[in-house]
C-alpha cells in the first residue's frame, strides 16, 4: 500500500484540530452547519487539503474555545503544514518537540533508536531522567518535576502500544554513572529488565571497536504503514525532524552499518548483566567488550 503524502506539520495540524473539535463537543457535521461550511470543507481543512483561510481557520477556533496557546500553534502551522523537515526550537517560546515526537510514536509500527553517549531516553528510570536534565542546566529548578513527568509519560506511551524497538547504545553510555552509583545500578538494571521484552532488542556498539559509524551524533527513526519514515535528531537547543528521503536514506545507512558492527543480542544481555554484577559488587570486573 502506497505511503500517505503527509508531512510531520500536517499531521500535528490536524490531530490538534480533531481534539480540539471533540473537546469542544462538536460533531463534524453540527460545527460545520455553525460555520455555514459543507461538511466536505471542514474535512478537507482537518486532512491538509487547504480550502480555507486563515481568518475563517481562527473563528473555527474560537467557535471551539481553544486556549490562546494552542490558537496560535495551530494557526501558525496552517500556512506551513505542506513543508517537510521541521527544526523546533526549545524554550518557553518554542514549539514542544515532545508532542511532535509522541504524537508521530502513536502512529509508528518501529522505532530504531542510536544512542552515543547516553541512554535512550524510553529505557531510562526517573533518576537518569532527573539527573540528566539537572545537570543539563536548560530546565529551571522549579520546572525540572514537571520535565521529568513529561518525558517518563513518552515512556507510558511506549508501554501501552508495545511498539517494535531496536536500541543501538554505546557502551560508554551504558557506563556513564548518571545521578551516582545507586542511581546507576538501578538503570543498568533496568536496561536488562527492558531487553527481556519481546519487542525490544538492545544492541551494543563495544568501546573496544573505535571509530565507527555513529559518531556524527544520536537520533530516532520511526517507520510507519501509514506514513514515510521520520528520524528525530535531538541538539543542544531545538529538535530537527528530518522526512526528506534522501536525508532519512542517509540514517537509515547509519543503521545498516550500525547492525553489522554491533554485538549480538544475547552478547549484548551478557555484556549488561556483567556490568550490572560488577556496580553491585557480585562479581569481577568485566572488559571492555572487544
Amino acid at each position: 500500500m502506497p505511503k500517505r503524502s503527509s508531512t510531520a506539520r500536517g499531521r500535528e495540524f490536524g490531530d490538534g484540530l480533531r481534539k480540539a473539535i471533540a473537546k469542544a463537543g462538536f460533531t463534524s457535521r453540527a460545527l460545520a452547519e455553525i460555520l455555514g461550511w459543507d461538511e466536505a470543507k471542514l474535512s478537507d481543512l482537518i486532512n491538509g487539503k487547504g480550502g480555507t483561510s486563515l481568518v475563517e481557520l481562527g473563528v473555527l477556533l474560537g467557535i471551539c474555545r481553544v486556549s490562546p496557546a494552542e490558537r496560535d500553534h495551530l494557526l501558525s502551522l496552517f500556512p506551513v503544514a505542506h513543508i517537510r523537515d521541521w527544526l523546533q526550537h526549545h524554550g518557553p517560546d518554542g514549539f514542544d518537540p515532545q508532542r511532535t515526537f509522541v504524537e508521530n510514536l502513536t502512529t509508528a509500527e518501529t522505532l530504531v533508536s542510536w544512542e552515543l553517549h547516553k541512554l535512550p531516553i524510553l529505557l531510562r528510570t526517573q533518576a537518569y531522567v532527573r539527573a540528566e536534565l539537572a545537570a543539563s542546566g536548560r530546565v529551571p529548578a522549579g520546572e525540572l518535576e514537571a520535565s521529568v513527568k513529561a518525558r517518563l509519560e513518552m515512556q507510558q506511551e511506549l508501554r501501552r502500544r508495545s511498539l517494535k524497538c531496536v536500541f543501538y547504545i554505546h557502551e560508554v553510555a551504558l557506563r556513564l554513572p548518571v545521578g551516582g552509583h545507586d542511581a546507576h545500578v538501578e538503570q543498568v538494571h533496568h536496561v536488562l529488565r527492558m531487553a527481556v521484552r519481546l519487542n525490544i532488542v538492545i544492541r551494543v556498539v563495544p568501546t573496544a571497536l573505535g571509530a565507527h559509524v555513529g559518531m556524527s551524533g544520536s537520533f530516532t527513526q520511526l517507520t510507519s504503514e501509514k506514513y514515510e519514515p521520520l528520524v528525530c535528531v535531538n541538539l543542544e537547543n531545538s529538535t530537527l525532524f528530518v522526512e526528506d528521503k534522501a536525508a532519512v536514506q542517509g540514517y537509515e545507512t547509519v543503521v545498516r552499518t550500525l547492525d553489522q558492527i554491533s554485538l549480538g543480542e544475547e552478547e549484548s544481555k551478557a555484556l549488561i548483566v556483567a556490568l550490572g554484577e560488577e556496580l553491585s559488587g557480585e562479581g569481577p570486573a568485566p572488559q571492555m567488550a572487544s
